[in-house]
């Protein structure tokens, strides 16, 4: 198979460049993960399905990957403006919770759902509340540098000594009014101006807050990335990701206080994903126009159907969701899933080994440039449309190409399997554990029942138990 270059397109130039990472074989990279306040809804998910596609491309290369996610468990306020409240601090109050339960409680339910996505968990995953010591020593290398100011509410980093600030998000600092980007705050000197560090207020008593060199407090949310992503990957490393809604502010930010504080670059390649849209507007949490994966679920979707309908379009391309739309991706998902369960019961050999290359090719082309997932798609229906091509050859590409798209093709069963009533699934499992016990007898009885009750013959080989149905068509 041709070498083909793996390409992104990197937010900082504007452009795709050739991906080459820093150091030869192994990637480092940085997500941001959730506020942890409340659930998750289906946008927050297009993302991490994104994520997860490019780790999986880079994998599918042969690279391997240190991926970083966060918990931003504390300091992400109501505004922008670094006023307002602390948003888990404020389900803990509204909910009559204690903070750190509301971060458990909803930290558990997002590794849930991504679970259900086939979302691989990223090799390390970081809170907030447990890096406040790498936080505060950022802070005060800032300090050291002349590049923060304090006042009655924080510690405040003074973006006009950053002269590349507007650089990243294309920003005209001349034209920037207050409450253009974010909301008014008289104790900044410049809009763009944010906390490093806020003061715990005076009248109110927060359940997270923490000692430092400035006063009893806690970290402002764009310190907590530069500091744990620094932490665990080093001052400079290859790839950072994060919707477009992240460009302006966040990641702006981030670049500021991280390449002053070290004097590097930070970060080699900026990726962001695209909005997901309900209606033509983006999903939102203050829209209250947004649906969880639960939604999803009761109404009798399967969540990979959901992954399926985010690979349809490119990451940078914006979805509008329909209940439609993901109905056909169910559609589709149940289609290629079945020709996976054809494949794995055909034995023709009819290979054709030249196509096989072919395909590999042209699904390696789609998925290295920009991850372009709804071509590597039309590859996959194409491939499977092919004929002379080798059965055995023919699943084993699929599910190569599975490990790109993460629609868990390896574990699909033949259909009477997956059709298996729970009283069928006890029986053979029971059967199992007396045939380990050496209690054969009884696991005849089993099998007995099996063969004269439901019509299921149990054949045990030497590569595992497997059933024959005796009133399927063949």
């Amino acid at each position: 198979m041709e070498e083909i270059a793996i390409r992104l397109y990197n937010t900082a130039t504007r452009r795709k460049e050739t991906f080459k990472p820093l150091h030869a074989g192994q990637v480092g990279m940085y997500s941001c993960g959730p506020t942890v306040y409340e659930y998750a809804h289906i946008g927050h998910y297009r993302a991490y399905v994104f994520v997860d596609t490019l780790k999986r491309v880079l994998a599918y290369n042969g690279l391997k990957v240190k991926s970083v996610m966060n918990i931003t468990d504390v300091g992400h306020l109501t505004s922008d403006a670094d006023t307002g409240e602390d948003k888990v601090e404020k389900a803990a109050r509204e909910k009559k919770m204690s903070a750190w339960d509301v971060a458990e409680y909803y930290t558990k339910d997002f590794f849930d759902s991504m679970e259900k996505l086939n979302i691989k968990r990223p090799d390390i995953v970081c809170r907030a509340t447990d890096h406040i010591r790498q936080m505060i020593e950022l802070i005060q290398r800032l300090e050291e540098k002349g590049y923060t100011y304090r006042t009655s509410d924080g510690i405040y980093y003074d973006t006009s000594k950053f002269k590349r600030y507007a650089d990243f998000a294309r920003l005209n600092l001349q034209q920037l009014k207050e409450g253009a980007r974010v909301e008014p705050n008289p104790d900044k000197r410049k809009p763009s101006d944010f906390a490093l560090w806020k003061f715990s207020p005076t009248d109110v008593k927060r359940q997270m807050e923490w000692s430092s060199p400035w006063g009893v407090g806690f970290p402002g949310w764009h310190i907590e990335c530069s500091a744990m992503s620094m932490h665990y990957l080093g001052e400079t490393f290859d790839i950072h990701t994060g919707g477009i809604d992240h460009i302006q502010v966040h990641h702006t930010n981030e670049i500021a206080q991280s390449e002053a504080a070290t004097g590097k670059k930070f970060v080699r390649y900026w990726l962001h994903n695209e909005f997901l849209l309900v209606n033509g507007e983006k999903m939102s949490k203050s829209k209250q126009n947004f649906y969880r994966l639960a939604d999803i679920e009761a109404k009798g979707f399967d969540p990979l159907a959901l992954r399926y309908l985010f690979l349809t379009a490119h990451y940078r391309s914006k979805i509008n969701f329909t209940w439609e739309s993901l109905e056909a991706a169910q559609r589709a998902l149940n289609a290629l899933r079945e020709h996976v369960r054809e494949l794995k019961e055909k034995t023709e050999e009819s290979g054709d080994k030249e196509k096989i290359e072919l395909y590999k090719t042209k699904f390696l082309k789609a998925i290295n440039d920009d991850l372009n997932t709804p071509n590597a798609l039309g590859t996959v229906w194409e491939f499977v449309r092919e004929k002379n091509i080798d059965d055995e050859d023919k699943l084993e590409l699929l599910l190569k190409f599975d490990e790109v798209l993460g629609l868990g093709l390896k574990v699909v069963k033949p259909k009477e399997e997956e059709e298996l009533s729970d009283e069928i699934k006890e029986l053979i499992k029971r059967r199992e554990e007396l045939r380990r016990s050496g209690k054969y007898q009884e696991a005849d009885e089993i099998r007995k029942k099996l063969d004269e009750e439901f019509d299921i013959v149990v054949e045990d080989t030497s590569s595992g138990t497997k059933l024959k149905f005796k009133n399927r068509k063949e």
